[in-house]
């Protein structure tokens, strides 16, 4: 079962708060299991790029069922093959960290992604984000 969207804006407030508990201006995007984006919420301050950047992260993320780091090892390995599987995606793609599955009963139910802070604190967030659903991990 996909994120509602009351649970993708939770998730959302709950990173933005941890942001700027730490100091940090993110953009947070949140997409359904099919990588379809059901939040898209950019800080004050927060770069402009981060509002581009995030769910390009998420959606990819989500489309290849492989966590930001994953998904980086796998353009890395095979870049033309991923580059060919983006063109088909129909929608932009970034293989980038800060990038989360979320898993539940051992289903992709969507993906969450942060840009804008710097990478430890995107990848703080992520974890936050991820953690605030008390997601399972795959079986």
């Amino acid at each position: 079962m996909s994120l509602t969207l009351d649970e993708a804006r939770a998730v959302s407030d709950r990173v933005r708060e941890h942001a700027a508990g730490i100091g940090a201006t993110v953009t947070v995007a949140i997409v359904d299991g099919g990588g379809h984006l059901q939040v898209l919420d950019r800080m004050d301050g927060a770069s402009p790029m981060s509002a581009r950047v995030a769910p390009a992260k998420a959606s990819g993320v989500a489309l290849f069922r492989r966590d930001g780091g994953d998904l980086m090892g796998l353009q890395q390995a095979y870049p033309a093959v991923f580059a060919q599987i983006v063109d088909v995606a129909g929608a932009p793609i970034v293989a980038g960290l800060a990038a989360r599955l979320i898993w539940r009963g051992g289903v992709v139910a969507g993906a969450i992604a942060i840009a804008g802070g710097t990478l430890e604190q995107d990848d703080e967030c992520a974890d936050v984000g991820v953690g605030s659903l008390s997601p399972s991990a795959p079986e």
